[in-house]
């Protein structure tokens, strides 16, 4: 069985079993899939920091097969609903649960929780809850890159939404100007809150507007992981080499735009069809198919990946919050004297008069 591509761009990827890398991208897949449900649960509980988080559930091919692509030197920066394309960066799942949790073991130490979440040790630039907020931060990267010769390439991922925004086309024009080794990658799930992306738009063939830019352009169905995969090999080798390019990925969100959003802009039957795109099944009945795996020992990896989930809860309950003094830390410059806290103006002022 031969698994072919066909691109939007220049060419055609193939990807057959005996190259295959489905276990890994499956496995990916599933820890991602886990890992939101167990944030759900954590959001559910009462646990988690704030009031908003965004679950990628539906959208894990685009983690798996684009963050399969990248080298170690890569860098990348992700939006609101960027859980997923971490974990497949190399993230620990507990630090990440911390984080959303809003304890000091997290990867901000508490401070950024679900949607601002960045680590520079793993290349991630940073999370950023404004739409299109990220995209220009790879323009910056990708410059970098090129100047200094780090042979790196920087990734935006985005969702549909931010393909409204002015920003984007500037850092594209920008990217295909000086031939910077960029990737945008616009994650389509169909929605952008609770307007459907063809309510959004006229034209929602995304990588037409990237090619009138100068940029490779490539549109490909999230629901085949290995699909996703050459795509985006195709285009990061593309980007490295100085041609910057645009890659759009069609999944459906299976859940509301946040936790607490019951979706009434979608009626049942809508996401009944629209959850049949379900990348990690998908992925699980291929490897099934193929003979590349059993069902039971796909049985024995999912639970292996439920147990290391269910702990990422504990670790997050089980750590403390940051403390008080800690609210400036990381804030100014190593040396830069921080402000005085409201608080502690409020209760020397006090102290001073009652004296």
């Amino acid at each position: 069985m031969t698994i072919k591509t066909e691109l939007s761009g220049e060419g055609r990827a193939t990807q057959g079993p005996a190259n295959s890398n489905l276990l890994d991208l499956y496995r990916t897949m599933r820890r991602i899939r886990t890992f939101e449900e167990r944030v759900g649960e954590l959001f559910v509980r009462g646990q988690s920091a704030g009031s908003m988080l965004h679950l990628s559930i539906g959208e894990e091919s685009t983690a798996a097969g684009v963050c399969d692509a990248m080298q170690p030197q890569d860098t990348f920066t992700t939006h609101h609903r960027g859980h997923g394309i971490f974990l497949a960066r190399g993230a620990d799942p507990k630090q990440m649960m911390a984080e959303i949790g809003g304890k000091e073991t997290g990867y901000c130490k508490g401070k950024g929780g679900s949607m601002h979440i960045a680590d520079m040790a793993l290349g991630h630039l940073g999370a950023n809850a404004i739409v299109g907020g990220g995209i220009p931060a790879v323009v910056g990267a990708g410059l970098s890159s090129k100047y200094f010769k780090k042979g790196s390439v920087s990734i935006a991922f985005f969702g549909d939404g931010a393909m409204q925004q002015g920003i984007l086309y500037e850092s594209m024009n920008m990217a295909a100007l000086w031939d910077l080794p960029v990737l945008f990658v616009c994650i389509n799930n169909q929605y952008g809150m609770g307007t459907r992306v063809d309510q959004a738009t006229r034209n929602t063939a995304f990588d037409q507007r990237a090619k009138a830019f100068g940029l490779n352009g490539a549109v490909v169905d999230g629901l085949d992981v290995e699909a996703v995969q050459s795509a985006a090999r195709w285009l990061v080798d593309d980007a490295r080499a100085g041609k910057p390019g645009f890659l759009s990925i069609d999944v459906y969100r299976f859940f509301g735009h946040a936790r607490m959003d019951k979706s009434p802009y979608r009626n049942e039957e809508e996401e009944l069809e629209g959850r049949k795109k379900d990348p990690v099944r998908f992925a699980r009945d291929r490897l099934i198919e193929t003979g590349l795996e059993k069902e039971a020992a796909l049985d024995d990896l999912d639970k292996t990946i439920a147990a290391e989930m269910d702990a990422t809860i504990d670790f997050s309950v089980d750590s403390k919050a940051p403390p008080l003094s800690s609210m400036f830390r990381d804030v100014y410059a190593v040396g830069e004297p921080e402000p005085e806290p409201v608080r502690t103006r409020i209760d020397r002022v006090l102290a001073r008069d009652e004296a």
